[in-house]
């Protein structure tokens, strides 16, 4: 005969939150007279007894106040929602990093959600956070065409921009924004490069919906008019990302953008873009400074361990961040304020990517 079967361990019982009425139960009083107990706002409306004996069943009941309740009534949560377009990107961490560490000293904690460079799921990120009555929102992910500032307008979410600006005539007057010179940084990068005797310069850009893209872009071909240069192409990434890299440069090592493959050097929008820029070289059979110089852009943690190391445009990682969690704390307390635009000044870091041009035969 089989051995019967263990008789099923009782479920264990989920343990319910203690409520106001149950301390009032337990203490004997109105749950009004809790609420006023409670509340360091209000304990002067009970006598000094009457408000021991409520802080002791209470204590004892283990109630704790609800946030979501005390967001509904104030319509204030103390919480921030953060976005960004690609939590991959080794970027985002140090900015990320400051701004919490501005916010929780304010007594704010965030919420970070990606958006994977997704329209859409950006603004269902945003409605979703309105439900939740976040305080207010920083935004890395907006980029041209999406609804993000006018969702923020409607559900009265103030919002501050990092590392993004949205074009003219897009709402950008609206909003503050948190950048660096982009144009003057990649500028620094064609410096440096024709510095180094380079004259066939290659610009690998970002997509071009983002306003990082479109100001690296346009200073890439301001500071090569200034030192009186045609670039050798100009050749638009599909995303920030190493595969979108890799598939950019194959395309100007092979040809396939005109007069690509005569290039000495390429400056490149972005650090993640150059990963994949040494992964096409790499499989093409050319080496990065002695047949290629490469720059990239944004200083990336850990671009100076790859090989040869990169020599990039250093952005204002905590300055950035910083700066913007003060400015929406100031705007969500004072939303008369004057929307702030700030460009911070990024500065060349020199590795090894970079080297003059090989001679000729």
């Amino acid at each position: 005969m089989q051995p019967p079967a263990p008789s099923p361990a009782p479920a264990r019982a989920t343990p319910t939150r203690a409520t106001i009425a149950d301390v009032a139960r337990e203490a004997g009083v109105h749950a009004s007279t809790v609420s006023r107990a409670l509340n360091p706002a209000t304990r002067g409306m009970v006598t000094a007894a009457v408000a021991q004996r409520v802080t002791e069943v209470a204590d004892r009941l283990g109630w704790r106040p609800s946030a979501v309740a005390a967001g509904l009534r104030t319509r204030k949560s103390r919480t921030i929602g953060i976005l960004v377009p690609d939590l991959i990107n080794p970027i985002f961490p140090p900015i990320l990093h400051a701004v919490e560490t501005v916010l929780a000293a304010q007594g704010y904690v965030t919420l970070v959600a990606n958006t994977d460079n997704d329209a859409a799921r950006e603004s269902l990120l945003i409605e979703r956070m309105a439900t939740h009555l976040v305080d207010g929102l920083i935004l890395a992910s907006a980029a041209a065409g999406t609804d993000a500032l006018s969702l923020c307008a409607r559900f009265g979410i103030p919002a501050v921009l990092i590392n993004r600006r949205m074009p003219e005539g897009a709402g950008c007057a609206a909003v503050s924004a948190v950048t660096n010179d982009d144009t003057h940084g990649i500028g620094l990068a064609v410096d440096h490069l024709v510095a180094l005797g380079h004259r066939r310069i290659a610009h690998l850009a970002g997509p071009q919906g983002v306003s990082t893209a479109r100001d690296r872009r346009a200073g890439f071909l301001e500071r090569m008019r200034h030192h009186g240069l045609a670039p050798v192409a100009v050749v638009d990434a599909a995303a920030y990302t190493r595969d979108a890299g890799r598939v950019a440069m194959t395309a100007l090592l092979e040809g396939l953008v005109p007069t690509g493959p005569a290039c000495t050097a390429v400056a490149v929008a972005n650090d993640m873009l150059c990963l994949g820029v040494y992964d096409a070289m790499e499989a093409a059979g050319r080496r990065v400074a002695d047949d290629i110089s490469v720059t990239g852009f944004n200083d990336m943690p850990f671009v100076d361990r790859i090989h040869p190391a990169l020599t990039t445009i250093r952005i204002q990682h905590d300055a950035m961040g910083r700066q913007a969690a003060c400015i929406l704390l100031a705007e969500m307390a004072e939303p008369g304020l004057a929307r702030q635009s700030i460009r911070l000044v990024p500065e060349l870091v020199i590795r090894a990517s970079t080297a003059p041009p090989a001679k000729g035969p």
